[in-house]
């Protein structure tokens, strides 16, 4: 017999609250405030691990006693440099440019703690972009989209239609990979 799991996401996001309610949990939300920077030397696996132990243990702190909280993060990368969400059109246009006609990683973290014990998985996803023209690049810009975006784009969204081809979990690319996620809280049944 399973125990009940008071579960709750440490996130903001849409499509991450999507995604978790699609494995069939119940859950509630907080939203904690970490600082999102990456540090100097630090790998960009690195980075999005530690920034969904950050946010999940953060959330820990806001959440009622024995819960089980899940943080995430996912950023995108570049030849080894990691694209956060743009800071404005020029920075949305860099990025884009940057991954017109090639490949590129999405790194995609899951960490699930409670008072007593934490896991935690990175998940990489290979994508590939189409050329991309600066007319398609102005244009996706003008929809509003990669504003709150890794690498700024969403493959659920108009973004997809760059996209020509992935190796491993659509789902990570999205913002939470389903089958990981679902192995990690399995861990606190």
């Amino acid at each position: 017999m399973k125990k009940s799991l008071s579960l709750v996401l440490a996130s903001g996001s849409p499509r991450r609250k999507e995604l978790l309610a699609q494995l069939g949990y119940d859950f509630d939300i907080v939203l904690p405030d970490i600082e999102e920077a990456k540090q100097a030397d630090e790998q960009a696996q690195d980075y999005v691990l530690r920034l969904s132990l950050e946010k999940a243990q953060a959330g820990l702190a806001l959440a009622k006693p024995d819960s089980v909280v899940l943080g995430s993060d996912t950023v995108v990368v570049c030849d080894d440099r990691v694209l956060e969400k743009p800071k404005s059109f020029e920075d949305s246009k860099r990025m884009l440019t940057d991954l017109s006609g090639r490949r590129h990683q999405v790194m995609t973290a899951v960490s699930v703690v409670s008072s007593e014990q934490q896991h935690s998985v990175v998940v990489t996803t290979d994508v590939w972009f189409k050329p991309l023209t600066h007319e398609e690049i102005e244009q996706y810009w003008q929809s509003g989209e990669p504003c709150d975006k890794a690498g700024s784009y969403g493959i659920q969204g108009l973004g997809g239609r760059f996209v020509t081809r992935i190796e491993g979990s659509y789902h990570a690319v999205v913002g939470l990979p389903l089958f990981e996620t679902d192995q990690l809280i399995q861990e606190f049944l």
